[in-house]
């Protein structure tokens, strides 16, 4: 149970995590999909190639699409993409990261299909049954009336009756089976070989400084429309509220009520509506609102917070009547 806890944890703690977890989950659906998946094969030779090529590659590219579509990335990298300069220019590195980082995560789904595919083997032996020489094995149906190429094309239907009580069938679908599973375990292999062999050489070619500087950028980018959005919710909400009150307050007739007040009651509620008015940021109105969005799409702000970072504050020292400092915050 720590350990759920400790990789729920991990897929939700930044957004980088959660489209790994995104495509992991991707991946098993392609499993759990093709294994739920009743593949009947049209034992026809005009159709037998075209259907299992299909099955074999349209859902992989079904799955490519839903993982581009669930990607943060995707969104993050469209938006750097198409934005107006504005104040602050563009870096085609941090483009080309974040198309990258989408590609792997949207390549894993189909990837494991097409896998899960070749080492099953069912989908191979029926594209390429027709494909296998017969004179190889022996028990070849002759009394039937069809032709080779017919009685090929239905070995993948084990209860066709022209099968029935011959061992014909089974050693084609033996040997097309074993090409499937080698040409599945030939990618795999391959796959891993390509992973390893970049995570090795790259480091010897790329600037491992300029990585650094892309990856802090992607992220940064990540982080600041994730915290943006989250102001807007909360300046939306706080928004709502002072419209919904101020409907309420222009409704209520004035009555005078001469009640006694104590005083820290009146300054928490000024401390609320000052927080309220913090919140706002300013921002009272449909037209002021409209300019901000507007801006902050057209005119990105610079990526420079020396101002807020060096905000000037107020510094409190105590004297007595001599002068003398008796402390001091500076």
């Amino acid at each position: 149970m720590e350990r759920l806890k400790l990789v729920l944890q991990y897929f939700q703690s930044n957004s980088e995590s959660i489209s790994n977890g995104i495509c992991i989950i991707l991946a098993l659906v392609s499993v759990k999909l093709y294994t739920s998946f009743d593949f009947n094969c049209p034992c026809l030779p005009q159709y037998n190639k075209l259907y299992s090529l299909g099955v074999m590659i349209v859902p992989p590219i079904i799955l490519f699409f839903l993982g581009v579509l669930v990607n943060r990335h995707t969104g993050v990298m469209m938006d750097e993409w198409m934005r107006p300069i504005g104040n602050r220019s563009k870096n085609p590195a941090v483009v080309k990261y974040l198309f990258s980082a989408m590609i792997q995560r949207a390549l894993l789904a189909p990837m494991v299909w097409i896998l899960v595919t070749l080492l099953d083997g069912k989908i191979f032996i029926c594209a390429f049954s027709v494909s296998v020489d017969p004179a190889l094995f022996s028990g070849l149906p002759n009394n039937t009336g069809l032709d080779v190429i017919k009685i090929m094309a239905k070995v993948p239907c084990k209860e066709d009756v022209i099968f029935r009580n011959s061992s014909f069938r089974k050693a084609v679908s033996r040997y097309v089976r074993c090409y499937s599973q080698a040409v599945g375990w030939s990618i795999l292999l391959f796959l891993i070989v390509l992973g390893a062999m970049g995570r090795l050489i790259k480091p010897c070619f790329d600037d491992h400084a300029t990585f650094l500087q892309t990856r802090y950028w992607s992220n940064y980018l990540d982080v600041e429309q994730k915290l943006f959005d989250e102001t807007c919710v909360l300046h939306a909400r706080d928004f709502a509220r002072k419209c919904v009150v101020q409907f309420f307050e222009d409704m209520r007739e004035d009555t005078v009520l001469h009640l006694p007040h104590p005083p820290f009651i009146a300054n928490s509620r000024e401390e609320w509506e000052e927080e309220e008015e913090e919140r706002l940021h300013g921002i009272s109105k449909q037209d002021q609102m409209d300019q901000l969005l507007s801006k902050w799409y057209y005119s990105k702000p610079e990526l420079d917070v020396t101002r807020i970072a060096h905000r000037p504050r107020t510094c409190v020292t105590w004297e007595d009547h001599d002068g003398t400092t008796l402390y001091s915050d500076v």
